[in-house]
């Protein structure tokens, strides 16, 4: 009888043990898949969140159609919350997104932080995509700075890339007293712009990245996913995070003007 006890004491034991070591294995299974346990999965934006920043966003066009701004601010889950967002202005020299103004002015009206970008074509005039830009972006204190979005290259060497993208940038410094932000995907960044424009602040798009994204420069901006949701916004949306605390994000906005 002692024997069988010790013999059933051993078998529980044992019986313990695997199901600890399945309980380990699956943690370390989990965390390897997921990169840690800095993304969480949220429901309500159908997507993995990464947790570790504090300030996300969002960013927008004509084809996310008409978007009830109070609803976009409202919305909070957890720690989670919409505290800006990227509005497509212009693109190449004549076109101006059909939703521009009415997201420009609701989206301030809710209380989300905005910011201006224009789609650039290195096979345009530069000069002529600045001035589109400027006649319909009216920035102000609390905006973020203009964005230049360069993510095709047309064929065009990378010369003519980085020579065209640098008129366009220095254009809008001039106009609006900021350096600009650059919009671009890690692969076109490393292939045609380099190392000659690391002084500006980068929005980095790398999607489905655990963690941060894989680029070998420092970046401001980082967009992780564009499939997520959003209450007031019918479609999928881009989600992006800022690399910095709330004081970090004030000092970046366009300052107010000193009397």
């Amino acid at each position: 009888m002692a024997k069988f006890r010790v013999k059933k004491a051993w078998r529980l034991s044992l019986i313990i043990l695997i199901l600890m070591g399945g309980t380990i294995a699956g943690l370390i299974w989990y965390q390897e898949k997921t990169g840690g346990l800095n993304f969480v999965r949220y429901e309500e934006f159908g997507i993995d969140m990464p947790v570790d920043y504090e300030i996300h966003g969002i960013d927008v066009s004509k084809f996310q159609k008409n978007i009830n701004w109070e609803a976009v601010e409202q919305m909070q889950v957890e720690n989670i919350h919409i505290s800006f967002a990227f509005i497509k202005a212009t693109e190449g020299i004549t076109r101006q997104d059909a939703n521009f103004k009415q997201n420009w002015s609701r989206a301030k009206r809710a209380g989300v932080v905005r910011g201006a970008y224009h789609f650039f074509y290195a096979t345009r005039d530069p000069l002529k995509q600045a001035i589109n830009f400027q006649n319909i972006v009216q920035l102000e204190p609390g905006d973020l700075p203009p964005v230049l979005d360069i993510e095709v290259s047309n064929n065009q060497p990378a010369a003519v890339i980085r020579s065209t993208a640098r008129v366009w940038l220095e254009e809008m410094e001039k106009a609006y007293g900021v350096k600009p932000i650059i919009y671009t995907n890690v692969h076109f960044y490393e292939t045609y712009l380099g190392d000659e424009f690391d002084d500006y602040p980068l929005w980095v798009a790398h999607y489905y990245q655990k963690k941060k994204p894989a680029s070998a420069r420092n970046w401001l901006f980082w967009q992780h996913n564009d499939g997520g949701r959003v209450n007031g916004i019918n479609t999928t949306v881009d989600f992006n995070v800022f690399r910095g605390d709330s004081l970090a994000f004030s000092k970046l906005l366009i300052p107010a003007k000193k009397h």
